[in-house]
This record gives structure tokens, C-alpha cells and sequence, in this order.
């Protein structure tokens, strides 16, 4: 069990940024490979990125290369998600989930329904 509390979440100008916050409780954070995802109103669930169990690994979305980057601290059982030059387009509640992965390999994962935990969400608004 492991329980997510995110932060960061705030009223934004385009072109703007911030860093969303994922905090996980419990002792085992290490052993999770971790996501972003973000929901708009009216809209489905879409993931945004990803990162493996050691943080080595990493994947962002299309739309969101070179402008996101996730991270992650093991040892402050966090993971992060730098937004810079924030669109209109990517305002949405960002979730942070937590996904049970092998020690073997670096894999990271994109689906919905592969992620066992999930926090209560985050809002993000950017304005134009």
C-alpha cells in the first residue's frame, strides 16, 4: 500500500512554469516505477510521463517533449514534474501514480489501468 499526495498545482501565465510534486508515503517508494498523468474537463485521463523504479529511465509524452521533465528522489520518496513553457492546452488536474515494477530491468509504463495507486490530483491552469 502506498498512499500520494500531490503539490504544486497552481494559476499560471503561458509561458510560464512549475514543478509538480508527488510525495509517497510508506517505506518502499524505491520499489515503484512512478507517472503523470493529467485530466481535462470533458476529457479522458491521457499520461503525460514516466519514470522507472531507479529514476534511469524516463518518457514524456509527445506534446509535452522538451518542455516536461520527471524526476525523481528515492530517498525523499518524491517524484517531480518540471512544466516549462506551459500552454493554455495543458491545463488540466495532473495526477501522480505509483506502479509495483520488478527489480530487473528499467521499465517505465504508459497505460491507465497498469498503475495500481493513485493520488487525489493536482490542478493546473494555464492562461493565455
Amino acid at each position: 500500500q502506498v498512499d500520494l499526495v500531490e503539490s504544486g498545482g497552481n494559476l499560471v501565465q503561458a509561458g510560464g512554469s512549475l514543478r509538480l510534486s508527488c510525495a509517497a508515503s510508506g517505506r518502499t517508494f524505491s520499489s515503484y516505477a512512478m507517472g503523470w498523468f493529467r485530466q481535462a474537463p470533458g476529457k479522458e485521463r491521457e499520461f503525460v510521463a514516466a519514470i522507472s523504479r531507479s529514476g534511469g529511465n524516463t518518457y514524456v509524452t509527445d506534446s509535452a517533449k522538451g518542455r516536461f521533465t520527471i524526476s525523481r528522489d528515492n530517498a525523499k520518496n518524491t517524484v517531480y514534474l518540471q512544466m516549462n513553457s506551459l500552454e493554455p492546452e495543458d491545463t488540466a488536474v495532473y495526477y501522480c501514480a505509483a506502479k509495483m515494477a520488478s527489480p530487473l530491468g528499467s521499465r517505465v509504463y504508459r497505460g491507465y489501468d497498469e498503475y495500481d495507486y493513485w493520488g487525489q490530483g493536482t490542478q493546473v491552469t494555464v492562461s493565455s
